[in-house]
């Protein structure tokens, strides 16, 4: 079906059986990946975190999931900014439209990245609300069909990776949350953390959202090739997450000038 200006897409003559076990072979290692990490969290911490056996059962439940979400974090992050700024999948000065521009490695990184997601949502509607409200339960579930309808269709991977690379500020808001339940909020690296997480948010959550608004205001022409549900999805998912993004922003910058006025009034005292 054609719409006036839009592209259209058909799954059936897109996929073909080897994208298809790719795309199948990349989800499964996602959540054996956070499955392993999870493990491997539980296991290394209560053999050289001391303080891990006294956390009661919830609080280790978080500690190990934020263990695989950190993990994910580094690993998508790190392949979004190789496949953006170092390859040449995306290289301005092909004939191919930035937005029908892929290659195996992204169609692996967004199948990896849709299994974490299903994983991390899963556990924080087993365990709701304790991992998270309603709040990340709208964000994984936007993460999960926005990621999977470009996997599907092949179209505006470069637009999935950037919002991806924000997740190297996860690392961050994690180390924050495992001194705070080890009684470390007094601490400079808690500081320090906190500094970097205010700054990282700024680069990777918001101007990193506004780089990514005026690429496709630049590329409307070409954006406008995708298909229809398509194109409204990469115009909806981005706005709320950009708005989320600006609101935990504000809850940052607020934590931070606490944590730094009451690290200068003790240094005063």
């Amino acid at each position: 079906m054609e719409f006036t200006s839009f592209g259209s897409f058909s799954f059936y003559e897109y996929a073909s059986p080897t994208k298809l076990l790719l795309w199948l072979a990349s989800i499964f290692s996602g959540i054996i990946f956070c499955l392993i990490a999870y493990t491997s969290t539980a296991v290394l911490s209560s053999l050289l975190i001391k303080g891990y056996g006294k956390l009661s059962s919830a609080e280790k439940i978080e500690w190990n999931n934020r263990g695989f979400s950190t993990f994910h974090a580094l690993f998508v992050s790190s392949a979004s900014f190789y496949l953006i700024f170092l390859s040449d999948v995306f290289n301005a000065n092909s004939q191919e439209v930035v937005i029908n521009k892929s290659s195996r490695l992204s169609d692996t990184v967004l199948g990896i990245s849709i299994g974490y997601f299903l994983t991390d949502l899963a556990m924080i509607l087993w365990n709701f609300p304790a991992l998270g409200g309603l709040e990340y339960v709208l964000h994984h579930g936007l993460s999960i069909g926005s990621i999977t309808l470009s996997l599907l269709s092949g179209q505006v991977h470069i637009y999935i990776l950037m919002v991806l690379f924000s997740e190297s500020t996860t690392p961050f808001v994690n180390l924050r949350w495992y001194l705070d339940i080890a009684g470390l909020k007094s601490s400079k690296l808690y500081i320090w953390n906190g500094i970097s997480l205010f700054l990282g948010w700024l680069v990777a959550r918001i101007f990193l959202f506004m780089f990514l608004f005026y690429h496709i205001w630049t590329h409307l022409v070409e954006v406008q090739e995708v298909f229809l549900f398509g194109f409204y999805t990469l115009i909806m998912v981005p706005s709320v997450l950009a708005v989320m993004n600006i609101f935990w922003f504000w809850k940052i910058a607020k934590g931070m000038v606490k944590t730094l006025t009451k690290a200068k009034h003790n240094k005063g005292a």
